[in-house]
């Protein structure tokens, strides 16, 4: 076996906690694909869905910037942890950081900004790469403005003021009396939601997750009938667990994030998560 089949079977295995036999067979049959392979032992029945299962994750720092209401957030992505502590790595993060909040998350205009030596952040980051060794990308920015709503944000795992491995942004029609805003913010970071509601869930993710839920109800030996039936509680459930306002509130499991923002009579304007390396 092949050092490179050997790694794709063990990097399966982590994302679906599936025995080795089932993972090095769904490898071979995907020709090595990890999403293709995921989405086989799902249909198989083998492998259940979970919030483990996105392409393996690199590492590096989410960065948050707040000035005037206004907030800015950037990944930066290094290969290791160990070069996520790194202290020029970090130092070079910070001064992107800045660089991001006034170019307001534009990708394009940071890379061609100039940083404090009169180098532009492209110049500087081949720099950084050559001095560490190490594959280091901007990977993602986004900036929120200050109209139409009040920003909030929460950093989970922060290694320094404003910096972290995940950063949940959002913005509410208002400031609440109980600072729900905050907290919804707390519970976008720790449950993931794809999307705040039906409407603005992706139907390309809804299909896909209908066409895995029927295969495997058909490969769980369900009659064709009933299959139809079955999947559409399944699909519901699933946008349920995967819109923000659906969600079960992380605080009080009676209750709903709708029921929180009606209760506070506020509303939901925007909202983003970054999780350093999810989706790499």
């Amino acid at each position: 076996m092949s050092k490179d089949l050997i790694e794709s079977v063990k990097k399966l295995r982590e994302i679906t906690g599936v025995g080795f036999k089932d993972c090095k067979s769904a490898i071979d049959e995907t020709g090595g694909d990890i999403e293709k392979s995921i989405e086989l032992l799902r249909k198989k029945g083998i492998a259940k869905a979970s919030n483990k299962m996105n392409r393996t994750a690199a590492e590096g720092l989410c960065l948050l910037r707040e000035e005037n209401g206004e907030v800015s957030i950037i990944e930066i992505n290094s290969e290791t942890d160990f070069v996520a502590k790194n202290k020029d790595f970090i130092s070079f993060c910070k001064e992107v950081s800045e660089i991001n909040f006034k170019n307001k998350g534009e990708l394009e205009k940071i890379n061609k900004s100039h940083m404090k030596n009169n180098l532009t952040v492209e110049i500087n980051l081949t720099d950084l790469i050559a001095k560490i060794g190490e594959k280091i990308t901007i990977r993602r920015a986004l900036f929120f403005d200050n109209k139409d709503g009040e920003n909030s944000f929460y950093i989970h795992g922060a290694v320094e003021n404003n910096i972290g491995k995940i950063i949940a942004l959002i913005k509410t029609s208002k400031k609440s009396e109980n600072n729900s805003e905050k907290k919804i913010a707390m519970h976008i970071s720790a449950m993931s939601p794809l999307a705040l509601d039906e409407e603005k869930l992706d139907k390309k993710i809804i299909d896909k997750e209908m066409e895995i839920i029927k295969a495997e109800l058909l490969n769980s030996g369900k009659p064709a009938d009933l299959v139809e039936k079955i999947a559409k509680g399944k699909i519901n459930k699933f946008i349920s667990d995967n819109t923000l306002i659906n969600q079960v509130w992380i605080m009080d499991p009676k209750k709903k994030v709708s029921d929180i923002l009606r209760e506070d009579n506020i509303q939901i304007v925007d909202f983003i998560r970054y999780k350093v390396g999810e989706g790499v």
